[in-house]
């Protein structure tokens, strides 16, 4: 019998990217947690998809026998939903930023509000797997990465364990996104004739993913400059990262060092030397794949990180995550 998977804002455009995922899942069956009136076409589409529904209540997810939440909601909505969740014996994975900081304080520094469940941050897993694969392996409360530090921490992270970035000389990552990065809800800002025919950068030098880049990847914030852009796509991420090496080196060389920190990785993918992806390689996938260009005569190095914005850096982690947690293929789901 397939594991009940639980997914609370299933009507956002992650939530569900998530449904559709576990739709065709050979372990897990979704069940749709109802915690707000639906709104909008996805939600009629969804009613008549046959899936399992339930209110969004402790009481429930113990009467379906649910194994696993996904949180697919709101910060705010987070905390609230999480600690009932926990408390009748689930598994949550939650996608928002509420438990990815570690500290209430670093919390309410960058995303401008208080944080009404601090007493969790000490059991919430980092759900990165390449990095923290064993801590979400015994976890109940999962922190799903966001999806610019997702792309950002695999690029980067390698090259500052081994040391071959200098990071006196700055590290610049400049990210665009698809309009779904910003979600479902109605803004001006992400409205077609705002969008369309449009490339705009936002929240410069003070995005709130940066501090996730930060403590994963090692570096200082006086050392990196973030900036996040909108492209006219429904989907996708790709970040395009300059640095300077300690010490003159070839593409090949850099791409050797990816290589062996990925070598079993099954949702990392490596280009040639000299060769970079582009959105069309991950759309609709779980891979972040990455490519290395380098000019040893100057120091210089470009990597491209790449993503699609809904599953790797949000829905399908999320599932990677939850195959872990539950003892399942790592990969299940996903390939």
């Amino acid at each position: 019998m397939p594991f009940p998977v639980g997914i609370a804002g299933f009507t956002g455009y992650s939530g569900a990217e998530a449904v559709r995922i576990l739709a065709g899942h050979p372990d897990l069956e979704p069940v749709l947690l109802e915690h707000r009136a639906d709104t909008g076409g996805g939600a009629k589409l969804l009613k008549k998809s046959g899936v399992r529904r339930a209110p969004a209540s402790a009481e429930a997810v113990r009467n379906e026998g649910i194994r696993a939440v996904l949180l697919a909601t709101p910060p705010e909505v987070s905390m609230d939903l999480t600690p009932k969740f926990l408390g009748a014996g689930a598994i949550v994975i939650d996608l928002s930023g509420a438990f990815r900081l570690r500290t209430a304080e670093r919390y309410r520094h960058w995303y401008k509000e208080e944080h009404t469940a601090p007493e969790l941050f000490g059991e919430a897993v980092y759900g990165l797997p390449e990095y923290t694969r064993e801590q979400v392996k015994g976890a109940r409360l999962i922190s799903n990465p966001g999806c610019y530090p997702t792309a950002a921490n695999l690029a980067i992270r390698p090259l500052v364990e081994a040391g071959i970035l200098d990071p006196r000389a700055g590290v610049i990552c400049d990210a665009k996104s698809g309009v779904s990065g910003a979600g479902r809800k109605a803004s001006l800002k992400t409205s077609f004739c705002e969008v369309t025919e449009n490339f705009s950068a936002y929240s410069i030098l003070g995005h709130r993913h940066v501090p996730e880049v930060l403590q994963t990847s090692g570096l200082e914030e006086r050392d990196f400059s973030f900036t996040a852009q909108l492209i006219p796509l429904d989907r996708g991420i790709l970040e395009t990262i300059y640095f300077r090496t300690a010490q003159p080196m070839t593409a090949a060389e850099i791409l050797a060092v990816y290589e062996r920190q990925y070598a079993a990785e099954p949702f990392v993918r490596l280009y040639e030397a000299g060769h970079v992806p582009d959105l069309h390689a991950v759309r609709r996938t779980n891979f972040c794949d990455i490519g290395v260009v380098a000019d040893p005569a100057t120091c210089r190095c470009v990597v491209v990180s790449a993503i699609d914005n809904l599953g790797k850096g949000a829905a399908g982690q999320a599932i990677q995550n939850l195959n872990l947690t539950l003892g399942l293929p790592e990969t299940a789901g996903l390939l």
